[in-house]
Formats: C-alpha cells, structure tokens, sequence
C-alpha cells in the first residue's frame, strides 16, 4: 500500500456509473477523489456530496493540475477537445478508462461475476447480487442503474473470499479504448443472457457484435463457468468456438436448468426450478414477465456456482425488487396508472409490453417512446420496431435524437410507422420531424397524450432519457406518486 491515499480525478464525474463508482472508491482509504462536470443533477449531486467527493462545475485543467491527480478517469462520453483531458495529455498524466478502474480498485483480487447480454443485464446483476447479499457474502458490485434492493448502484467487497458482481456493457470504453467494458473485467463466472445487433455507432452489424462476445467468452478461465441461454442461436454461435471454460444452459423449459410449471398471475410469477432430472423447489418471484424468470434462472446458476444453497436463492426471491425504470410503477394520472421502463431495443419493447399484460389484465395499454438510441434513431429496426408494439392498444412516438444527422433514407420512418399501426386498428401518433428540436417538446406529446389517455389505462413510458420533459410534467401531474424522477 502506498504512503498515502492515490489522488484520483474523475473528467465529467456526474454520470450514473462515473459517478457511482467514484462514490464507492472515495470510502476507502486508499483514494481520495474529486472530479469535475458541467451537468451535475440531482440526486447525483447530493450522492457524491454526501460519499465526500468535491465536484467542480467547471472544465477546469488548472484545478485539475493544481491539486496533483495520479491518476485521471476519462469515461466514454469524454473526447478530445475537453480542456481537461488535452491538459492531461499535454502534462503526461496517467489516464485510464472507467472500466480499467472497476478492474484495478474495485474488482481486484475478488472472484469476479459478470453479467452481459444485449438485454436483462441491469436486473439479472441486482438478482444475482441480492442472492449473494441474502446468502451474507456482502458482495461488491457494479449496477448500470438504481436498484431496487440497495441503497447504491456500486460499493467494493467485503468479507472473506469476496465476490465482485459487474453488469458487463459490450459498449465501448473510452475514446481510446474502443474495446467494450466487459473486457476488462476479468470474469470467472460469466453470464450470457443473449446477443443481438445494437449500438450501431459502436458495432458495424451482427457479426462484429458477436466479435466482442467471443473475446469475451474466451477470457473465462477452465476452472470457472459460462452460464448461458439455451435457445438463443447467436450465443450457440459464440459458445460453439469459443469456449474454454464449462457451459451450464438455463432457460424455460430447455437447457441444463430450467423453469418448468410457470405461473404468471399480475405481479407474481411462480415456477419450479430443476437440474437436470433434480428438482429444487419452487421460486415465487413478485415480478412479471417471461424474460424475469430466464434473469432469475441465470443470476440462480450463478450464485448456486458461489455455493448459495436454494433455500436462501427461494428467499431472496420473495423480497427481490426490481430496478427503477423496470417496469417501474410510479402513479396515477389523469385517471392511468404510469409505468416506466428503461426498453429502447425492439426485443426489449415486445418483452415489457407483454410483462405489463400480464401485470394489468383487461386494461387498455397505451405505449409512449422516445427513440434516443444510435439504433433506434435509424432505420435499421424499421420492422422490427412496428412489430414491438402488438401488445400496445394506443402508441405515441417522440422525439429522435438529433434526427437531422441522418438523411431520409437512413432515419426511421416514424410515419410509416404511425400508419402501419393504424391500419393494425391502433390509436398511433408521431411527433412531428419539424417539432423534434424544440427543447421541451415533450409538452406536445403530453397535450396528445391527455386528449388519448381514459381513464383505468396503463400507460407505459419506454425511454432510457427524460422524453423531452414528459417524465417530469407526469411526475408532476400524479394524483398519488409512488417514484421521483
């Protein structure tokens, strides 16, 4: 251990995961952390004021140099140009990436677990990390957003043989490590949910995005485990070359652990667990949704690899929450009940929607969402997004995200959209293209809203961003808010 705590500067601290694990690092004495962002909100301001990191609201390389980093985190949404960065560069200053952090000081010499896939990674992690805490091994972790069981998205180990559990982001890691995040993270037990095309500013199509999987895959050690979706015809492509480790299959009613005996009632979800020819009893999961129990079923296989015995995987069940965003209840208004989820990919969106059918039986849904995603902006799911929306009775779409880089030829087609699903017998409706830069256009879509919205309606707001401001103007406006924004 060095003589004194390593000085660590975080460039544009305010972010979710910048900010959650500059948090976790300033409790041990081994760091003190400070930072710097020109967007900092709540509740992340407070958060790192309260976990003792001094954040500047500025750009400023002069602070920066002036207090003497040894080390500067550059995350990924930080690029040449930023005058502290170019004063890190010019100085010779150590940099590394968000995720060589996680690896060097959180993770270290822990058993690593880490959960990827394109989809389910936030809440397969906060389910395998609510086993473990359940099971009192006092994991470390690193979530991707709010969970619903902790009071924080990151912390370190503790304990004897410690376990660090990572959400595994095949986006990339910094500007100049365009290698995804899970890379670095050394896994011993790696979780592969599924794998499909998505973030097209990173990955050129399907096969490229497979690429980084087999990387991945490949860096489980012979002693460890691949836990993996039975099913799924990307993963059976990966694991068919590339794996070195042993592979467990989970799924319903396939692979080497299934779910058998499914029942699906509102919120609560029961099913037997069994593997192979053994059954080990019933899990009783107050979550709805097909996809929840595959989650369950991975973060199961993964703890039962930590030594968990079921009967604490079964108690865990039953006070498991969700993370905020997932399918995320938060009141009443103008009569509907609003949920919120964080769904932006088209596998995503069909699978919230039909969780929220069996959620709310009988009752009219009516789906509002932003497409915010460098997929989703473009015409690469034009299909695939119409076809997302069978469940929705009514679908309202938003805002793309700075729609004019693309030509017409690339963007998506909200009005192809909008008369595909009209001709399905739908209520739909489209922003229109000449109101998408307006700053607070989420006030058209709430107008439209109100005049579509009944009362005894379930409306879902699918958006990884604020909607142009419609989640705070329906955070305002709920008769009974059980969420913040």
């Amino acid at each position: 251990m060095s003589a004194r705590p390593q000085k660590v500067w975080f460039i544009r601290v305010g972010g979710t995961a910048m900010g959650s694990v500059a948090a976790a690092l300033a409790q041990s004495p081994d760091h003190v952390v400070r930072g710097s962002e020109t967007d900092l909100y709540e509740p992340m301001a407070s958060y790192l004021a309260a976990s003792g990191v001094d954040v500047q609201r500025e750009f400023n390389p002069d602070a920066m140099r002036a207090w003497g980093p040894d080390v500067v985190v550059v995350g990924n949404a930080v690029s040449r140009g930023n005058e502290e960065l170019e004063a890190a560069l010019d100085h010779g200053l150590a940099l590394v990436s968000l995720p060589q952090a996680v690896a060097q000081w959180l993770i270290g010499e822990a058993a690593s677990y880490v959960v990827s896939g394109t989809h389910g990674k936030t809440t397969t992690t906060c389910m395998l990390t609510h086993i473990l805490q359940e099971a009192g091994r006092e994991p470390g972790f690193m979530i991707g957003g709010i969970p619903g069981n902790f009071e924080v998205s990151c912390r370190p180990a503790a304990g004897e043989n410690p376990i660090f559990v990572s959400e595994g982001d095949e986006y990339d890691s910094a500007y100049f490590d365009k290698r995804s995040k899970f890379i670095h993270y050394r896994p011993r037990v790696a979780i592969v949910n599924n794998i499909e095309f998505d973030h097209s500013d990173i990955f050129r199509d399907l096969e490229d995005v497979k690429r980084t999987f087999r990387h991945f895959v490949r860096l489980v050690p012979r002693g460890g485990q691949i836990i993996a979706a039975a099913g799924d015809a990307n993963v059976d492509d990966v694991l068919r070359t590339d794996a070195y480790a042993p592979v467990v299959r989970f799924g319903i009613e396939e692979g080497d652990w299934q779910a058998r005996r499914m029942t699906a009632v509102g919120d609560h979800t029961t099913f037997d667990v069994w593997e192979g020819e053994h059954e080990w009893g019933t899990i009783d999961l107050p979550v709805s949704g097909d996809y929840n129990v595959r989650n369950w079923l991975a973060a199961t296989v993964a703890a039962r690899a930590a030594g968990v015995d079921f009967a604490t995987v079964q108690r865990a069940a039953r006070s498991f929450k969700l993370p905020r965003r997932r399918l995320e209840e938060v009141g009443t208004w103008h009569g509907a009940t609003v949920v919120e989820d964080f769904a932006h990919h088209p596998t995503a969106i069909a699978l919230a929607l039909r969780a929220l059918r069996q959620k709310y039986p009988g009752r009219r849904l009516v789906a509002c969402f932003e497409p915010r995603s460098n997929t989703t902006t473009r015409n690469l799911f034009q299909r695939e997004l119409a076809e997302a929306f069978a469940e929705a009775d009514v679908v309202l779409i938003g805002a793309l995200d700075r729609p004019h880089r693309y030509t017409d030829a690339e963007r998506l087609d909200t009005g192809a959209l909008v008369q595909q699903w009209k001709a399905a017998g739908k209520q739909a409706w489209a922003l229109p293209l000449e109101m998408q830069g307006q700053p607070d256009w989420g006030g058209e879509v709430e107008r439209v809203l109100q005049e579509l919205v009944q009362p005894g309606d379930v409306v879902a707001v699918l958006t990884n961003g604020d909607f142009g401001g419609l989640r705070r103007r329906i955070h305002a406006g709920c008769a009974n808010p059980t969420s913040s924004v």
